[in-house]
């Protein structure tokens, strides 16, 4: 059996369950118990969650934590420029120390009005369309394949798909989710 890892934040940990349950008996489908968050935490993690794994497909994503504004700062958490940088250098060793197929998953929307109206730190759609833009850019430039998430929730209604706080999920959207990382690791899992 294949081994499938899946890396990202929060929202991997919801969908991760669906994942496994599509693959079950099929492949080995893994994710680390704790919460990826950002692009700078997967760097810093890609040995123990990732290289040491000998995985045979990578799934990956992470956007919402990078582009958080946490309250007093003025700028994101993993400014843009490093967040290039911090993916770039991610995908590099993935491709170089490893032989693992790659899905790039793109950060899902949020609903600013309901994120702003129960958090203190602000993050902007705006901000998830640029730093989409950029993480498809380098996934591209490795041939890695994008799973536009993105656009999943945006079809399927993010204002009944998002919770209140406007950036997780009901489990309804987790479900959709999970279905749509299985579809892309699909062709992969079952390849000869």
């Amino acid at each position: 059996m294949k081994t499938v890892l899946l890396i990202g934040d929060s929202i991997r940990l919801h969908y991760q369950p669906h994942v496994i349950k599509a693959f079950e008996g099929q492949a080995n489908v893994w994710g680390p118990e704790e919460n990826c968050q950002s692009s700078d935490v997967i760097w810093s993690n890609l040995d123990r969650w990732v290289i040491s794994k000998r995985p045979d497909v990578v799934h990956l994503n992470c956007g919402l934590h990078d582009l958080r504004h946490d309250e007093g700062t003025t700028r994101a958490l993993v400014p843009l420029n490093a967040y290039q940088a911090n993916i770039t250098s991610i995908f590099e060793r993935v491709r170089g120390e490893t032989t693992a197929e790659l899905i790039w998953a793109t950060i899902t929307p949020i609903i600013e009005a309901r994120h702003q109206a129960v958090r203190s730190s602000r993050r902007y759609e705006r901000d998830v369309s640029t730093y989409n833009a950029v993480g498809v850019s380098v996934a591209r430039r490795f041939g890695a394949t994008i799973n536009d998430l993105h656009t999943t929730v945006g079809e399927g209604g993010p204002e009944v798909l998002l919770k209140q706080d406007g950036l997780h999920f009901v489990e309804e959207g987790y479900a959709l989710l999970g279905a749509k990382v299985a579809d892309a690791l699909r062709p992969f899992v079952f390849k000869g």
